[in-house]
């Protein structure tokens, strides 16, 4: 069984192959899919609208020809009676007459359904159609009726072609004659425009399929290739090497109280901001000098002030990295005593309150939690525009706990003022509760921000070790 899961394990290298390779077949895969289905939508809309525009030009057409018809029987049936035989004769005549391309003839239907004119389609002649229906259900000669009665309009319709005996698809225009109750049209086939755009369809699809098949290509050579890069690296290596970071990581975490006395996390904030103000305002005084404005010496003694502050900010915070009551009375004094100079300094209310942890809390998770309260208070005092503070340490079942509450603006409010996780101070503390099996969590709006550090009841030493243990 060890064997069977020892096998079926993955080992270093097999993980970074699939950390590299699922997210690209992934990313290849929605590629595809967005490419696919962006193409087909827009193939789509410009068909239709490339269809709408050739049918717009055959409609132009058909109104062409029924114009020039109109004109070739109009002073025939303007000057006839209704019942001018001789008139509606040859008026036939001419539109028997009038042919155009291989397809193209004019129909008349009386209004009762008799077909009168049919050059191309003799077979109609002199017989009535009313009724009469296309393959898709169209009644035609009853819609051409209907049309010629109202005056005017399009009908499209399925109808066989003269020249093959194929049915397509027909666009046609019909008129009436009201007087002597004809209904008078012409049509033009569009099968031709639907082959076309079949094309269209076709070759656009064509290229589609060979857009992904260069996507696939891409991602199998791109697999290859990190496939190969795997198959470089050394396995015993990899784990060596994972031995060490682990081993880094840890150390890194060890020496972190020593890389605060080089003030590279504390220092972050506040010294910065003060020294660009200082810059901001020696260039202002050499501004002044240069343009011999008196209030050069103004400038140059704000910006003596602030180094000057700088110079306190700096040993406070030199002073506070470390603090000697940690190591010596445990973690309730040292942030009783954090709290007291927090609020001396700043002048920001703070309610401290804990319960003692009965010689119980070991020296790392002491650390972490004055180290987040410590960071806590510095954010609160930068950004947070609080009045009042509530410090709150305390045990239970599951293990250690800390509370930070204040009353400021929150980390959104205003936006330019705020502090997010993406933060250095919030990293480090995430971090070091995070090192120690623990969980953080915070919680901010307009009313305020909450903190909440919490510890596993792991880091609780049990009752022999307390007594070489510091009180916390």
């Amino acid at each position: 069984m060890h064997t069977l899961k020892n096998r079926l394990s993955l080992s270093y290298g097999q993980k970074i192959f699939l950390l590299a390779t699922i997210p690209l077949i992934l990313a290849a895969a929605a590629i595809a899919m967005v490419v696919n289905y962006q193409t087909h939508k827009l193939l789509s809309h410009e068909i239709d609208a490339l269809k709408s525009e050739l049918i717009t030009a055959k409609e132009a057409e058909i109104l062409n020809y029924l114009s020039i018809a109109r004109t070739a029987i109009g002073s025939i049936y303007g000057r006839a009676l209704p019942n001018d035989a001789a008139a509606k004769l040859r008026v036939t005549q001419i539109l028997s007459s009038l042919l155009y391309g291989r397809d193209g003839y004019f129909f008349v239907f009386d209004y009762d359904g008799n077909n009168l004119v049919a050059p191309r389609q003799t077979h109609l002649i002199g017989k009535n159609w009313k009724g009469l229906r296309d393959e898709n259900g169209v009644p035609v000669v009853d819609e051409i009726i209907r049309i010629g009665r109202n005056g005017g309009g399009y009908l499209r319709f399925n109808w066989p072609k003269p020249s093959t005996g194929e049915t397509a698809e027909m666009v046609s225009y019909v008129v009436g004659l009201q007087d002597w109750k004809w209904a008078i049209g012409t049509g033009i086939f569009i099968d031709d425009v639907t082959k076309n755009l079949a094309a269209t369809r076709a070759q656009t699809e064509k290229r589609l399929r060979a857009t992904s098949y260069q996507i696939m290509a891409i991602t199998i050579a791109a697999l290859v290739l990190v496939f190969l890069s795997g198959m470089v690296l050394n396995i015993r290596e990899r784990r060596l090497a994972d031995a060490k970071l682990k081993k880094l990581t840890q150390r890194v975490f060890d020496t972190q109280e020593e890389e605060r006395i080089r003030v590279a996390r504390e220092l972050h904030d506040g010294i910065s901001q003060i020294l660009v103000g200082v810059r901001y305002v020696l260039e202002l005084a050499i501004r002044r000098q240069s343009q011999q404005d008196p209030r050069a010496l103004e400038s140059i003694t704000k910006a003596r002030d602030d180094l000057n502050g700088a110079i306190s900010e700096v040993r406070r915070i030199s002073r506070d990295l470390r603090p000697g009551i940690l190591d010596d009375l445990g973690l309730a004094p040292a942030l009783r005593a954090l709290t007291e100079d927090f609020s001396n300094r700043t002048g920001i209310q703070v309610d401290f309150d804990t319960v003692v942890f009965s010689n119980r809390l070991d020296k790392e998770s002491k650390t972490a939690l004055y180290r987040v309260a410590q960071e806590a208070l510095t954010n609160i005092e930068r950004h947070s525009r609080a009045s009042r503070i509530s410090l709150n340490v305390y045990g239970n079942r599951r293990g250690a706990n800390m509370r930070i509450e204040d009353n400021g603006i929150g980390m959104a409010y205003p936006q330019v003022e705020r502090t997010t996780t993406g933060g250095l101070g919030l990293r480090n503390m995430q971090e070091r509760i995070e090192n120690l099996d623990g969980e953080l969590l915070i919680t901010s709006s307009a009313a305020g921000t909450i903190i909440q550090a919490k510890l596993p009841l792991k880091h609780m030493l049990k009752a022999q070790e307390t007594l070489e243990e510091e009180a916390p």
